[in-house]
């Protein structure tokens, strides 16, 4: 029996639970039951119980994502324009599922998992610059990672009470809190020219 085909079977039953049962141990033993496993099944894939049903989720949906953004015309786009598409992809692979989505942000606010949801974080924004094309190894490559995590909590919060057609309202906020973070950037470089070269900018 292929364990990660067990968890990956267990984790599509549990997901139409989790909005009314949550994320614990008696909806992942449930889903297993209708999956075809025994309920022992759980303890062997999700060992650490319904985080780690979590965690699975979240890294099935970054691959998910990177695989959809393998087939999008990213050479043709500019770097925001990646970002955008990356975010918006993400969200719209979890669409079908954002009532769980939101019993899982209740679960990763759990200080015990606290560790292990910025863990999470840091994997889905990477996945994203991996994808945009991100070639930086410098304190670059942290800041823009800080910076994406940023924006795509926020822009995540707001989709989950979107309520305007096609989420409209939440590629509009998205498009300002990246535009928010290119003038971050551009304000960053135009410091870092001042302190490389100051006498060029003294009248």
């Amino acid at each position: 029996m292929n364990k990660s085909q067990v968890a990956a079977d267990i984790l599509a039953h549990a997901l139409p639970l989790v909005p009314f049962e949550g994320w614990n141990q008696q909806t992942l033993k449930k889903a297993a039951v209708h999956a075809g496993y025994k309920k022992i099944d759980v303890v062997r894939v999700f060992p650490g119980g319904a985080i780690d049903a979590a965690e699975a989720f979240i890294l099935s949906t970054d691959a998910a994502m990177l695989e959809a953004l393998a087939h999008q015309p990213l050479a043709t786009m500019k770097i925001r324009e990646r970002i955008a598409a990356a975010v918006r992809l993400r969200l719209e692979l979890l669409a079908p599922h954002r009532e769980a989505v939101r019993r899982m942000l209740t679960l990763l606010a759990n200080p015990l998992y606290a560790h292990r949801a910025l863990k999470s974080l840091y994997k889905t924004v990477d996945a994203m610059w991996y994808a945009a094309g991100d070639a930086s190894t410098d304190f670059n490559f942290y800041s823009k990672r800080l910076l994406l995590a940023g924006v795509y909590s926020s822009t995540l919060l707001y989709w989950l009470d979107d309520k305007s057609p096609d989420h409209k309202d939440t590629w509009a906020f998205l498009d300002r809190r990246i535009a928010d973070v290119m003038r971050i950037e551009k304000a960053k470089h135009q410091i870092k020219s001042w302190l490389s070269h100051p006498a060029k900018h003294v009248a």
